[in-house]
């Protein structure tokens, strides 16, 4: 596990400096995403893996003044450049690994994960610390801003069945660990799942 995140660790940071720029035009759809999640005034809510911390400002829209949005990312050049894009004014971000976050049990309403659940070293492990810090009801949302097909290529590769985020894997996975799928969409220009978390 700790060769997983050292490689996940290296990935980002070699990356972090640029990715903003790389992408610049994916702000609309994390907006959406976040639209869809029906947040309240006054949630609390998790970007987990946030990176940059693209999808923390609609989040902070989201939850208005009173709620309470985290950012947790287990790589600190990532984190660093969410700060130099001045996103910590909208959640506090935390250096921490998704497989034991430093949150209480049932201590927020909704998970949004974009790009998250490629980038796993334990899956069905991870989800089901995702689950223990949401309370009963609470929702998941696995998110990236390009469906599966067109991010497959986009890096020169094929579509396959063994991809997590492929509803058949992806549904047994969450439920696994107390999820429920409520809302599965793999379109080119987007793709989010969301789940419920069971009592």
């Amino acid at each position: 596990m700790a060769e997983d995140h050292t490689h996940v660790q290296e990935f980002f940071a070699a990356r972090a400096a640029d990715w903003d720029r790389k992408f610049p035009d994916d702000g609309p759809a994390y907006a959406a995403a976040v639209a869809e999640l029906g947040l309240a005034q006054g949630d609390a809510v998790l970007d987990a893996g946030c990176g940059t911390g693209r999808a923390l400002m609609p989040l902070r829209a989201a939850v208005g003044p009173e709620g309470t949005v985290l950012g947790a990312d287990l790589t600190p050049e990532m984190l660093a450049e969410a700060v130099r894009a001045g996103r910590d004014r909208y959640a506090a971000l935390l250096r921490a690994d998704v497989a034991r976050l430093p949150l209480r049990t049932a201590s927020v309403d909704v998970v949004f994960g974009a790009g998250l659940i490629s980038h796993l070293s334990q899956p069905a492990q991870d989800v089901r610390e995702l689950a223990r810090i949401t309370r009963p009801g609470g929702r998941l949302a696995l998110f990236h801003p390009i469906g599966r097909a067109a991010l497959a290529a986009r890096q020169g590769r094929r579509i396959t069945d063994d991809d997590l985020r492929a509803e058949p894997r992806l549904r047994p996975l969450l439920a696994s660990a107390g999820w429920r799928l409520t809302s599965y969409a793999d379109e080119d220009e987007r793709y989010l799942a969301v789940a419920v978390r069971e009592d």
